[in-house]
């Protein structure tokens, strides 16, 4: 029975499991999106956001904290250089999943993980409208100050 456990264990023991997952997430990080089946996009969103969420500090620490996960210099050396910056601003929610549909070989269901902040599509700038209210506001007067201007102008002639 697997009461309380919540991690997917990808059908592979501790030592294989955290190596594919670290490898996972060093490709992640160097192409910024990669496919995957779906089981292992959710296992790898779990295991690479606390890893962004500690390059947003810039120490020692954190650097050999996130190395220990990836065993990777450039690679934490990328996140560290290029997506901390790039995320500093998110509160969380750094990597987005989309369903692409089954393998043909296996008919296992295959998805595409990004880092959010990095695709060009999605990464417009959406304007919001102006917020408004339900209920009524009193009018600002416009016209005063146009009925001021014209005032002086005929004074002045």
């Amino acid at each position: 029975m697997r009461h309380g456990n919540k991690v997917n264990n990808l059908g592979r023991k501790a030592g294989h499991r955290s190596a594919l997952l670290s490898n996972l997430a060093c490709s992640l990080i160097l192409h910024k999106r990669i496919n995957t089946t779906l089981a292992k996009a959710k296992a790898l969103r779990k295991y690479v956001e606390p890893l962004i969420t500690k390059s947003k500090n810039d120490t020692t620490h954190s650097r050999r904290t996130v190395f220990s996960y990836l065993g990777n210099k450039e690679v934490v050396t990328e996140l560290f250089r290029d997506v901390a910056p790039k995320i500093a601003a998110r509160p969380g929610g750094y990597t987005r999943i989309i369903k692409l549909g089954n393998r043909l070989g296996d008919n296992a269901e295959m998805a595409m993980i990004e880092l959010v902040d990095f695709n060009e599509i999605y990464g417009g700038k959406v304007e919001k409208k102006a917020k408004t209210t339900r209920r009524g506001r009193s009018k600002k007067k416009t016209d005063a100050p146009a009925a001021d201007a014209s005032a002086e102008t005929k004074t002045e002639e």
